[in-house]
Parts: structure tokens; sequence; C-alpha cells
């Protein structure tokens, strides 16, 4: 499918790696010039010259998009900017007896204030252009909370929260804003979760990791590449008229009608 989008400027925000990069490279392959970002220079490298040639210009971008510095970087490389997908590591698994004001400051900054400020920064242009497409990646846990995952889940459900009304101010301008929320992706972030539970129960990575699995309907973990294919498709021609929607991939984990 043509989603008509070549030649469309995206920014994918951490995207060096994980749920991240399989989005700049699902655009990429449909024609998009790609604002790839990240913080660890060589790693960003790497992503960088494996996405050259896939499709659309890829420009890699080291900056720390939680911070004005890091979105100025990104939102003065890009220009106007046609497409955003919003994406950031969570705050670690802890129990949140355990988590002080700072680290409690510092989840809704990076999952729920930078999202909005890069949305904030983009959008009026977006209208003014009569094409937007804006994906947040937040997580299953907005819908499924998880013990542990308190601070991500909260900053991402405020994020979901905050952008439901957005949405609809701007829908008759061909701009949309839409959430994705994973479940489980064979990304490190998942392997480092393995890696806890192996250590903490006294049982092997790969134990860790089948048990985990078996508790997916699908009976696999999701891919990067899957994915992005959904990010890509919320943000073609097609997709003008969903907006303001939270959608789930995760096999099927989240047991749930609606």
């Amino acid at each position: 499918m043509d989603l008509g989008i070549a030649g469309r400027t995206a920014i994918v925000c951490a995207s060096s790696k994980g749920l991240g990069r399989g989005c700049a490279a699902a655009l990429a392959e449909a024609g998009c010039r790609v604002i790839i970002n990240g913080r660890d220079a060589a790693s960003l490298e790497v992503t960088r010259a494996d996405l050259a040639g896939r499709g659309g210009e890829i420009v890699a971008v080291v900056a720390d998009v939680g911070t004005a510095e890091g979105r100025a970087a990104l939102l003065e490389t890009a220009g106007a900017v046609d497409i955003l997908v919003n994406n950031n590591a969570g705050p670690p698994f802890k129990d949140f007896r355990d988590i002080d004001e700072a680290a409690m400051l510092a989840g809704v900054n990076a999952n729920m204030l930078t999202p909005i400020a890069l949305i904030r920064a983009v959008i009026d242009g977006m209208a003014e252009r009569r094409f937007g497409r804006i994906v947040n990646i937040t997580s299953s846990s907005v819908k499924a909370p998880l013990a542990g995952l308190d601070l991500s889940s909260g900053a991402r459900a405020g994020l979901t929260a905050f952008v439901a009304g957005i949405a609809r101010t701007v829908a008759d301008k061909n701009v949309t804003i839409n959430s994705i929320l994973p479940g489980s992706f064979d990304t490190d972030r998942l392997k480092g979760g393995f890696e806890r539970t192996a250590r903490n129960e006294g049982i092997d990575i790969e134990t860790a990791r089948q048990r985990s699995m078996s508790r997916i309907p699908a009976k696999r973990f999701g891919t990067p590449d899957e994915f992005g294919a959904l990010c890509a498709y919320l943000c073609s021609v097609q997709a003008g008229y969903i907006t303001g929607q939270s959608i789930l991939i995760d096999g099927g984990a989240v047991n749930a009608t609606f």
C-alpha cells in the first residue's frame, strides 16, 4: 500500500533502537525524510547507516529529547514537521513507596511534559499546512496497569488524557493525534526485565522469557517492525479519519472486550 507520505518530514524521538527504530524504519520505507534521535552518538550512527537507502533521507540528531535544548535541536534540524512520533524511555520498575519526589517529577517530565512540548511546537504549522500526524508511544499499562510501573503508567495516562481534547480541535485541519499502546515487544527493555526477574526469583533468563511468552495469547513477543508498520499506517493519508484513539498492540495480552 502506498501510504501517501513520501517526501514528508518526520521526527521520531528515541529512535536509535527498539520501537522508535521500528517506526523510523517504516517511515523511511514509506519515503519520508526521517529525523532520528538518541543520546548515544555511536548507536545512533549505526541506525542511521542501516536505514539509509531504504527510501527517504535519514538525518541523525544526537540529543536528549527530555531537555529544552534537545527538543530545539530536533525542531531546528527538521524544519517544517509533518509527522511527530513521541517516544521516550519510561521510569524503571520500582515500588511506588520507593519513588521520591525528584524521580516522580522526572518521570512526568519524560513521559508527559516532553511530548506535550513537542506537540505544542509543531501542531499549529501542521494545521496551517492542512496535514499532520502525531503518534504518541505509550504503553499497554495505561489500559491494564502493572504494579511497579505506576509512575510510567500515570505519566503516560496523563499524556493520553491531555491530548484527547486537543485531537478534536485540529481534526478538521487534517491533523490527527493517536497513541499506540505496546505490550511485550522483543526489545532491550524487555530483556532487562527478564534479567531482573531471573535475579529476583533465582531462575535462568530463558525460563523467565518463556514464562512471560506463555502468558500472551499469541505465544510470542511482538517485533519492532510490526510496531513500526502500525505507526506508519497511522501517519498515512488513509488514516486521516482516525484521531483521539489509543490502539493496543499486545498479541491479545490485555483480556478485555473494549
